[in-house]
C-alpha cells in the first residue's frame, strides 16, 4: 500500500509540474482521485488526532472528577464519540479502497491507451513512408509519360513528313508516267 502511495504521489507531482500540457480526461480524473485520496488521508489523520485528544481529555476528566456517574465503566458521551469516529474511519477506509481501485483501473486504461498511441504512431509512420514512395513513383511515371508523349509527337511529325514525301513521290511518278 505504501508503494502505491509513493507511485500516486510521484504521479501527482509529475502531473502538477507539467501544468502547461493538456491532460486527457483519464489523467484529470486520476488527478482528482489522487487529490481526493490525499484529502481523505488527511481527514483520517485529523480524526485520529482528535480521538487521541478526546481520549486524553477523558482520562484527565476521569482523574479529576471521579464522582461522575459512569455507565459500565465508560462515559456515554465518549462511547458515542468513539462510535462516530469508528464509523467515519470505516467510511473513509472504504472510500480509500474504492479510490485505489479506481486509480488502478485508470492506470490500466492509461497503459492501454499508450499502447494504442504507439500502434497508431507506427501505422502513421508506415503510411507516410508508403505515401512518399507513391509520390516518387508518380513523379517517375509522369517523367516517363512526358518522354513517351514527346516521342509520339516526334514520330507523328516524322510520319507526316514521310507521308508528304510519299505523296510527292507518287505525284512525280504519276507525272512521269503520264509523260511517257
Amino acid at each position: 500500500m505504501w508503494q502505491a502511495d509513493d507511485e500516486l504521489n510521484s504521479l501527482h507531482a509529475s502531473s502538477s509540474s507539467s501544468s502547461s500540457t493538456s491532460f486527457s480526461p483519464y489523467e484529470i480524473r486520476l488527478r482528482k482521485l489522487v487529490d481526493e485520496r490525499e484529502s481523505l488521508l488527511e481527514q483520517i489523520r485529523k480524526l485520529k488526532a482528535q480521538l487521541d485528544d478526546k481520549k486524553k481529555n477523558v482520562n484527565v476528566e476521569c482523574v479529576v472528577s471521579e464522582e461522575e456517574v459512569l455507565e459500565n465503566g465508560t462515559d456515554v458521551h465518549v462511547m458515542d464519540l468513539q462510535r462516530d469516529s469508528n464509523r467515519q474511519i470505516s467510511d473513509l477506509k472504504f472510500k480509500l479502497v474504492k479510490s485505489e481501485q479506481e486509480v488502478t483501473t485508470l492506470e490500466q486504461n492509461v497503459i492501454r491507451l499508450e499502447g494504442q498511441v504507439t500502434r497508431y504512431k507506427s501505422a502513421s509512420e508506415n503510411a507516410e513512408k508508403v505515401e512518399d514512395d507513391l509520390k516518387a513513383e508518380k513523379r517517375k511515371l509522369q517523367r516517363e509519360l512526358r518522354t513517351a508523349l514527346d516521342k509520339i509527337d516526334e514520330l507523328e511529325v516524322g510520319n507526316s513528313h514521310l507521308v508528304k514525301r510519299l505523296e510527292k513521290m507518287k505525284a512525280n511518278r504519276s507525272a512521269l508516267m503520264s509523260q511517257q
